[in-house]
């Protein structure tokens, strides 16, 4: 049988150090932002997800849409996206994704959902809707799709695989050891072998993939899910703290200094990935547009140089 570490319980939430310390969202883009997704009755995974960064984000317009409603089929231990039986999928969603992507004026755009076991694809044929609505509405602007694992839905993958995203991101979210506490929903290897596929589908494609620091790892741990992210050819990588959301999910085991992300970032370089954001606040999409941009730029200029 595999360890496993219980989820710590506790009574209060353990207050933030300095580090992890933000302004409140006062911005009149920020509202800007928040009427477009609702007049367009459009869910962010900004919002479900409760996330430290929505202010800056939403701020600049940036705002990461969670597609095939708001509740999850799922019920992991550390996310904040209700959990129960899912309602219809909206068939007027993708054209309202490419119509916010449009109005938002995005140079790069980020998608993601919630769980959807209940469909026989997973939802994979509404995120091929989703993407082709964008290419339509927005040719210019590079899309990344924040797909769940479609356990056990044959297919999916290679399906929106195959609709050409620019960076197919999957999370792992955190080691091996905590999965079952964590992400009882989910198997490791599952993730991993996903991650491994999109690029035996479409091998010109990004991929990218984070976890979460803080939630009981270890470092020797950390390490080795970079390792396993490498061998399965994930170019992309992203380490944030875990920061509790509810006295119901687990406990913030402890809080990751930005000395020990640093360390992480020159580690993961080292390791081979293309693209590492690991910082306190960072998330899977924050500061996606800005981190995609230098990388094209970055491989423009050497082709540029090697011609």
């Amino acid at each position: 049988m595999t360890d496993f570490t219980p989820i710590k319980k506790q009574s209060t939430r353990t207050p933030k150090p300095d580090w992890l310390r933000v302004k409140a969202p006062t911005s009149k883009t920020y509202g800007e932002t928040r009427k477009l997704m609702r007049d367009l009755n459009l869910h962010t995974v900004c919002e479900e997800a409760a996330c430290p960064n929505i202010g800056e984000c939403w701020t600049q317009k940036h705002a990461t849409l969670m597609i095939l409603g708001d509740i999850c089929t799922r019920a992991c231990a550390f996310c904040n996206i209700k959990t129960g039986k899912p309602g219809n999928v909206d068939t007027e969603e993708p054209a309202h994704v490419g119509e916010a992507v449009a109005k938002l004026g995005l140079r790069h755009v980020v998608i993601t959902s919630v769980d959807r076991d209940d469909l026989e694809d997973g939802g994979a044929a509404h995120w091929v809707k989703v993407i082709n609505s964008i290419k339509v509405a927005c040719p210019d602007t590079t899309i990344e799709v924040l797909t769940p694992d479609f356990r056990k839905k044959l297919g999916s993958t290679d399906l929106v695989a195959k609709a050409h995203p620019d960076v197919y991101n999957h999370n792992l979210e955190t080691v091996p050891r905590l999965y079952r506490t964590i992400r009882p929903g989910a198997r490791y290897f599952t993730s991993l072998r996903l991650l491994e596929r999109v690029k035996e589908v479409v091998p010109t494609v990004f991929t990218k993939s984070g976890i979460m620091v803080g939630i009981g790892e270890t470092k020797d741990e950390v390490l080795q899910v970079m390792d396993d992210m490498r061998a399965a050819d994930v170019d992309f990588l992203t380490i944030g703290q875990y920061l509790q959301p509810t006295l119901r999910h687990a406990a913030v085991d402890r809080f990751v200094t930005p000395d020990e992300f640093a360390v992480y970032e020159k580690i993961a370089r080292a390791k081979g990935f293309l693209m590492v954001s690991a910082t306190p606040l960072t998330r899977s999409s924050y500061h996606a547009d800005a981190d995609f941009a230098r990388l094209k730029e970055a491989r423009e200029s050497k082709l540029a140089a090697v011609s």
